[in-house]
């Protein structure tokens, strides 16, 4: 069983024997068709995602305005309030500035200084009867 067996000489196929040729392939018909069909896909990816982008865009445009809007008119506020501020500075500085106290004084309760003398107008078409 586990004899060894007699080495044979090497066969050569026999001269009867067929050689079947290989068929040639058909050259394809579409040599660039891969590539068609891949930059096919890719500018169809690229036309989704702009489409994205237009309509995130149109989306963001209204709110843009209307950020544009109320950036307006914060900037008209802080320019009011601006001026409210120097207005009130400068009563500040006059208020408390110790040459202009009497006529401060004078104006905030409509007393008038004794060593002043008080001004009266008199209409003259007035008749006296």
């Amino acid at each position: 069983m586990n004899a060894i067996e007699p080495l044979q000489p090497h066969q050569q196929p026999a001269p009867n024997s067929r050689v079947v040729p290989r068929t040639r392939r058909q050259p394809r018909r579409h040599p660039n068709r891969a590539i068609a069909i891949e930059t096919t896909a890719k500018l169809a990816v690229n036309v989704v995602l702009s489409a994205a982008a237009i309509a995130a865009l149109a989306q963001l445009l209204p709110y843009h305005l209307s950020q544009q809007t109320k950036l307006g008119e914060i900037r008209e506020e802080v320019k009011r309030t601006e001026k409210r501020v120097n207005r009130l500075s400068n009563n500040f500085s006059r208020y408390f500035d110790p040459q202009q106290a009497k006529s401060v004084m004078q104006e905030q309760s409509h007393r008038v200084d004794p060593s002043q003398r008080q001004v009266v107008w008199l209409d003259n078409n007035t008749s006296d009867e």
